[in-house]
């Protein structure tokens, strides 16, 4: 019962729920409160009760991209805003509008089946579409602003849904405007991209080609460069099912030029991408060259196959993680005088 709080909306507000299902690292801490919102309306009067309750908030999608370190004393909302809805399509490309609450990979193979094009690169990415363009999720070469046409938001103070388009959305590496300027302001309720009927395939980017040429393809299509992308994604990272992580822990930073050349001196085998605005060095080598791969402290570690990935093998707190990122930061800093910053939200 909630007799000392006000008037709840008709939707179930639940009290004392465990958020382990629903955070990928497997972490289990309570939130006082607990509604899962199917709507935009509901949605608007959960965050009407708890701002009348005086309840902070916290929004989880698909889990995938946060780390529990405490008890969360206010309302969690759970989005469910489901649909898949084409806004108008033609011979060579077509709109199509979904839910944040949608399953992402679910929305990929979706996507494939029908021969819409522009996103396989990005299968078995985990979360939801609406986490998608919150943080610009990118993979194999292709980032979602590419296909991104515009989303719709809902203004957390005035609770009036607003539209973003490409360019309001402020993309760059791993960010949006809504890991900045508008943190905490807006939350996402649909996502609307652009998709091509006429495929441009993206193979050049790690090892995508090799893959596909130990599954015997010559005729490569959309449907090829999907399954080639989940076979590398499934040889590397560890099943969130089986041992709890929330995929890349850190973003790979980008240096200067003069400063790889220096570390190209030190490191010869040390790789890097150039970038617009310098050159980008793979996270993932940084921290195995400091000498913390297939490291297990406990319940916690740093996954044998892929070091870029912290995991819980179970029964491991959220505040060992962050401990241990920043035993890994402070190693790679003092090493190679590079900062590495983390993807995943601390809450």
């Amino acid at each position: 019962m909630l007799s000392s709080q006000k008037q709840a909306p008709k939707m179930k507000i639940k009290q004392h729920v465990s958020l382990f299902p629903y955070n990928t690292f497997g972490i289990n801490h309570m939130a006082s409160f607990f509604v899962e919102v199917s709507d935009v309306e509901d949605l608007k009067k959960a965050l009407l009760w708890a701002k009348e309750n005086k309840h902070e908030i916290l929004i989880i999608g698909g889990g995938s991209n946060i780390l529990l370190t405490q008890d969360f004393k206010g309302l969690v909302i759970l989005i469910k805003l489901l649909g898949v809805e084409i806004l108008k399509e033609d011979q060579d490309e077509v709109f199509v509008k979904v839910g944040a609450g949608e399953n992402w990979h679910a929305f990929v193979m979706q996507s494939i089946e029908k021969g819409w094009c522009g996103i396989e690169n990005l299968s078995l990415i985990p979360g939801t579409v609406g986490a998608s363009p919150m943080q610009n999720i990118g993979a194999y070469g292709v980032e979602i602003k590419e296909v991104f046409y515009e989303l719709e938001a809902l203004n957390r103070e005035s609770l009036e849904l607003e539209t973003f388009n490409k360019t309001e959305c402020q993309f760059g590496y791993r960010e949006s405007i809504f890991k900045n300027k508008a943190k905490g302001k807006y939350i996402i309720s649909s996502v609307t991209f652009r998709l091509s009927k006429n495929p441009t395939l993206n193979t050049e980017y790690g090892i995508i080609k090799e893959t596909l040429k130990e599954m015997g393809i010559q005729e490569v299509t959309v449907r090829d460069v999907s399954k080639a992308v989940i076979k590398i994604r499934e040889s590397k990272l560890p099943n969130p099912a089986e041992i709890g992580n929330a995929g890349s822990f850190f973003k790979n930073p980008t240096i200067s030029q003069e400063s790889f050349e220096a570390l190209k001196k030190q490191y010869s085998n040390i790789p890097g991408y150039v970038q617009k605005n310098g050159v980008k060095v793979p996270a993932a080598w940084l921290i195995e060259n400091s000498g913390w791969k297939g490291k297990r402290f406990g319940n916690i570690g740093v996954h044998q196959k892929q070091p870029l990935v912290l995991v819980n093998y179970g029964q491991g707190e959220g505040k060992e993680i962050v401990e241990l990122a920043k035993k890994i930061q402070s190693s790679v800093k003092e090493k190679f005088d590079i900062l590495l910053m983390p993807e995943v939200n601390f809450v």
